[in-house]
């Protein structure tokens, strides 16, 4: 069940794309999108943006008084290209919080 699309903290650049549940855990999802053969979505996911997403999540946990859900990072990875059916993959957990 969705239950922020976009979220945002101020003060803080970029965007939580999703927040979830997925049974009793909160994920948090990334969404990244490739085009062509050399890079793949997954490394867009930096280690400066994982600090980000995680500031950016403990703040939506502190806002919700979430204290004892237990939650995840995911990352949505899409990658397309010309003539072919884009490639969809789910990681979870793909990282922890840094």
């Amino acid at each position: 069940m969705v239950v922020a699309r976009n979220y945002q903290v101020p003060g803080l650049k970029g965007e939580i794309d999703l927040v979830g549940y997925d049974g009793d855990e909160l994920a948090f999802v990334e969404v990244k999108t490739r085009s062509g053969k050399d890079a793949t979505p997954e490394d867009a996911i930096t280690p400066d943006k994982r600090r980000v997403l995680a500031r950016m999540a403990r703040a939506f946990l502190a806002e919700r008084r979430l204290e004892r859900v237990t939650w995840r990072f995911d990352v949505v990875a899409i990658r397309s290209r010309p003539g072919r059916a884009p490639e969809v993959r789910l990681h979870k957990a793909a990282f922890g919080d840094e």
